[in-house]
C-alpha cells in the first residue's frame, strides 16, 4: 500500500494553525503584562523605607556604574565637588540629557541629593 504524501504536510498544518490560535489568546489574556514590559511598579511602602543606596541599585546602576564610575550616564565620583546639593536634587527630578526624570520619588530626593554628594 502507498501513503498519502499529503498527510504529513496536513497535519503539520493544522499543528501550526492550533498553536497559533493558542499563542494568540495566551497573549490577549497577557497583554496588560506585555504592554509594561513586564515590570513591576516598586510598592509605595518599600519605596518610603528605601535608603538612597537602595534606590541607586533598583534604579541607577545600569547607567552610573556598580563603582560609580559611569557607562551610559556619567560618573558620579566626585560630583559634589562640581554640583551644589541643590542643583544635583534639580537633576534627580527633572533628568538631564538621556536620564529620564522621577527616578527617584519626591519624598526621598532630598535625602538621594544629599548622597549623591558625598560620592568620592
Amino acid at each position: 500500500m502507498n501513503r498519502n504524501p499529503l498527510i504529513p504536510f496536513l497535519l503539520i498544518a493544522v499543528l501550526g494553525i492550533g498553536l497559533m490560535f493558542l499563542l494568540s489568546f495566551k497573549g490577549i489574556g497577557d497583554h496588560e503584562e506585555l504592554a509594561s514590559g513586564g515590570e513591576e511598579e516598586p510598592k509605595t511602602e518599600d519605596v518610603a523605607n528605601a535608603t538612597p543606596e537602595e534606590i541607586y541599585q533598583q534604579n541607577c546602576i545600569s547607567c552610573h556604574g556598580q563603582n560609580y564610575e559611569g557607562g551610559a550616564g556619567p560618573a558620579l565620583v566626585g560630583v559634589g565637588e562640581k554640583l551644589s546639593v541643590d542643583d544635583i536634587k534639580t537633576t534627580l527630578k527633572e533628568g538631564r540629557g538621556i536620564m529620564p526624570a522621577g527616578l527617584v520619588p519626591d519624598e526621598k530626593l532630598d535625602e538621594m541629593a544629599e548622597w549623591v554628594s558625598q560620592i568620592k
